[in-house]
């Protein structure tokens, strides 16, 4: 069985704040301001698979007026989310993932981000597609005053 799972995120960007994009801090001025760390593409991510499960979506597991999930490191959410797919019997059959920020570029960073991603749900990085795009000055993302991810999940029954 396979089931198909969709979800976007989008934080605005803040000084003060480290820029964390698929699990790997980049180098930037501004980060993405958030309760945990911000890290959209990781939040689109677990979210996608939640919805792919039918389990709802990340804030219903990890609430924002929690003061448990402060701060926290995103991968350790992902983490409880996939022993969650586990534990409902699925895996990775492939994931794309499209972040979205105006700077700084992210070509150098996403065979990386791959690597991070693939290892945390469990699976080769072939089946990790993550893809940069900068909304070419429209818009928030565009004027650099957000970063947004999109993820699209394939999870088939192991």
């Amino acid at each position: 069985m396979y089931r198909i799972g969709f979800s976007e995120d989008i934080h605005p960007l803040v000084s003060g704040r480290k820029l964390i994009l698929g699990g790997v801090e980049i180098p930037f001025d501004l980060g993405c301001f958030g309760h945990s760390d911000g890290d959209v593409v990781i939040h689109a991510v677990a979210e996608s698979i939640l919805g792919a499960l039918a389990l709802g979506d990340l804030g219903s597991h990890f609430p924002d007026n929690d003061p448990k999930y402060k701060g926290i490191d995103s991968t350790l959410l992902l983490k409880e989310v996939v022993e969650l797919m586990t534990s409902k019997g699925f895996e990775i059959n492939n994931i794309d993932v499209q972040v979205a920020i105006s700077k700084p570029k992210l070509a150098s960073y996403i065979p990386q981000m791959r690597e991070k991603v693939a290892k945390l749900l469990l699976t080769d990085v072939e089946n990790v597609s993550i893809k940069a795009m900068s909304f070419n000055k429209v818009g928030p993302i565009g004027k650099n005053e957000a970063a947004m991810a999109q993820s699209s999940v394939l999870l088939r029954s192991k």
